[in-house]
């Protein structure tokens, strides 16, 4: 679909936006500053999980993704069974005539083709479906930019997912293991392209000077309970993580060192306590971060970074501090590979305190290293990123770049 001359490209952005997820707006800040930079007269609005924080945080119009505002609950009774069952016809309409108003709608990162945590077919993955398809029916640019993408054991979540990407017109991916995965599923991915997370193009703080003596170390912690295919012993997992985690910040505090607990979504406030409550020190404290820029700012003032959420990662390695991994999924082990990092990945199913303490005090004796590899590593991204912009340009906004340089024209 083309705009009437002399009328802006109506641009829309689709996802679990605004919801409490700071890796999710990440991705979206950066989406939008492309907008404003390279397409300044794009009229924007977003289809998401937190509308009125996208509206508070980016002065956006937004609307809600779901008709039903307990979606992402468990339905134990049969109100809210009925309910579910009516929004998901509801959805249907809403979000085809949503699309239809738009000209271009972008799904900027997130993992929106995994299931590396727990995940129903019937939520986002069924969201994703009526948008794409939405997009095919109306002629509506649908662009699913930089995401992620891993194995689906779940058969329905497979083929929602399979079925979502096949219709859009646009993907590339963050990491080759993505689009692999996405290949595996079936899906042609002769003509997508793999850049870095799109995280990475968000503004970097200055950096702290290390100094002799041992600093700050910043701990991300995560409320992890395993993928989808653990639910039966996620309890079990869950505990393991928050034990190993506990000790090995009761150990550093022991050393003397200060320690910053970070988050990654909302839900990660639970860890945070847990792990205040049984470390008694001062020298352990909780930050209140409420976007990216917020944790690169806690991170960039660190030594050095131990963390667990994918986009944690993202943020301690683009400030340049030397970060061991918690790693729930191949994505983590991917980007710390890129970044040169791969030998700094700890399981996160099996936190062991000793070993992640022996892991640690290596990366701290090659700090002064890894920071010029680092350095070294983030110029390339930086370049690779606007690559991925110049492509994205030509694929989805045909008026200012080359005619569908880079879309897709596979028959679903």
């Amino acid at each position: 679909m083309r705009p009437p001359a002399g009328h802006p490209v109506r641009v829309g952005l689709f996802g679990l936006l605004g919801s409490g997820n700071l890796g999710n707006d990440g991705s979206m800040e950066a989406v939008l500053a492309y907008l404003r930079r390279d397409h300044g007269e794009a009229v924007v609005d977003a289809m998401c999980g937190g509308p009125e924080v996208v509206r508070l945080r980016h002065g956006l119009p937004a609307t809600r993704l779901h008709w039903y505002r307990g979606e992402y609950r468990t339905a134990s009774r049969a109100g809210a069974v009925v309910g579910k069952g009516i929004g998901k016809l509801v959805d249907a309409v809403r979000t085809a005539a949503w699309v239809r108003r738009h000209d271009v709608v972008i799904v900027p990162g997130m993992g929106v083709l995994e299931a590396t945590l727990p995940l129903r077919p019937w939520g986002f993955p069924y969201a994703l479906l009526l948008l794409c398809a939405s997009g095919r029916l109306f002629g509506t640019r649908v662009a699913l930019v930089g995401v992620g993408a891993a194995p689906i054991g779940n058969r329905a979540t497979r083929a929602l997912v399979r079925r979502s990407a096949r219709l859009a017109a646009y993907r590339s991916y963050r990491d080759e293991q993505s689009r692999d995965a996405l290949r595996a599923m079936g899906v042609d991915t002769a003509r997508d392209e793999v850049h870095p997370d799109l995280a990475f193009a968000l503004p970097t703080p200055p950096s702290s000077t290390p100094s002799e003596r041992p600093g700050p170390v910043c701990v991300g912690v995560m409320a992890f309970h395993g993928g989808d295919d653990d639910r039966a012993r996620a309890e079990e997992i869950h505990r393991r993580y928050l034990d190993g985690t506990t000790r090995f910040v009761r150990a550093l505090a022991e050393d003397g060192r200060p320690v910053r607990l970070l988050t990654g979504d909302d839900v990660d406030r639970e860890v945070v306590d847990a792990i205040l409550a049984a470390v008694d020190s001062p020298l352990v404290t909780a930050a209140e971060t409420a976007s990216l820029a917020d944790l690169m700012k806690e991170m960039a003032a660190a030594d050095t970074v131990v963390a667990t959420r994918y986009h944690n990662l993202v943020c301690a390695l683009k400030v340049g501090a030397p970060t061991l991994a918690l790693s729930y999924a191949a994505k983590s082990d991917a980007l710390m590979d890129r970044m040169g990092l791969g030998a700094y990945c700890h399981p996160a199913r099996e936190v062991d305190a000793d070993r992640l303490l022996d892991r640690f005090r290596e990366l701290e004796r090659r700090a002064p290293e890894l920071r010029r590899t680092l350095a070294e590593r983030n110029l390339t991204v930086a370049r690779q990123l606007d690559d991925q912009f110049t492509a994205l340009t030509a694929a989805v906004f045909p008026r200012t770049g080359h005619a569908h340089a880079h879309a897709l024209r596979e028959t679903p």
